[in-house]
């Protein structure tokens, strides 16, 4: 089978696009939803805690969403979304408690985030076209974030790319599916090639058996290509985002076919 894999980049409702969330979530992504609809599955990266409630984390940008936010996910093609990235507890623990209850009840599949660090670094397994394909995902940005909601082995947060756990875990997902993907929050914001450190994770992640490796973070389309034989794209951009010239406006989706 010809199997084709979608991701896009940063997607969260603050502002305008929250407006659009609330006048009508099946609609929300308009025009950009068909691209994302084009393919086998389809993966982006969801910024923002989702809740109504909690206290803002001591950091300068704040970004919450109601749990429609998931239903704009799935009416506009996307099969799943990773979590893990600084602004996913941006409400603190009632932020993040809700954020969890969120995922349960919506059902919709997140990766990146859980109740532990078993759940938060665990593979999301899905059967495309009859094969398997495992996807995972870390954030490498050292911030507040990382630092205060790091999942532990009893406390709910984000997975850590500084985390063994992550190498396990691709290594595992390897001889559990024919396709293995880790999605990364990475990079600087605002520099347009990739960072010393996302070039050693991305080595790593690929002699650890991973097929692609793709990320966001700057706000900016990076470079893409083969490290051996794994596909890496550096910076997907934003897709869905609150404001114009967030360092770019630029933006795409990335198809990789198998």
């Amino acid at each position: 089978a010809r199997i084709t894999l979608a991701f896009a980049g940063d997607v969260h409702f603050a502002d305008r696009t929250a407006a659009r969330l609330t006048a009508n979530p099946d609609t929300a992504f308009g025009e950009a939803a068909a691209a994302l609809r084009a393919a086998d599955l389809t993966m982006v990266n969801l910024e923002t805690a989702v809740t109504e409630r909690g206290s803002p984390e001591p950091k300068e940008f704040h970004f919450r969403t109601p749990a429609t936010a998931f239903t704009a996910l799935r009416a506009a093609g996307v099969d799943v979304a990773t979590m893990a990235n600084n602004h996913a507890a941006d409400y603190g623990a009632v932020g993040l408690s809700d954020t969890l209850a969120a995922i349960k009840s919506t059902r919709f599949p997140t990766i990146g985030i859980g109740a532990d660090a078993g759940r938060a670094y665990a593979p999301y397994y899905v059967t495309v076209r009859g094969h398997r394909v495992a996807l995972l995902a870390a954030s490498q940005i050292r911030d507040h974030t990382l630092s205060a909601w790091t999942a532990g082995p009893t406390s709910a947060g984000i997975a850590s790319a500084y985390d063994d756990r992550l190498i396990a875990a691709v290594q595992a997902a390897r001889d559990q599916a024919e396709i293995v993907v880790v999605y990364l929050h990475w990079g600087v914001e605002g520099q347009g090639c990739p960072s010393g450190d996302q070039r050693a994770l991305a080595a790593r992640l690929a002699a650890a058996g991973a097929d692609a490796v793709v990320g966001t973070h700057a706000h900016l389309l990076l470079g893409a290509g083969y490290l051996g034989s794994t596909y890496v794209a550096y910076g997907l951009g934003n897709y869905l985002w609150w404001r114009n010239s967030a360092y770019s406006d630029d933006t795409g989706v990335l198809r990789l076919t198998f």
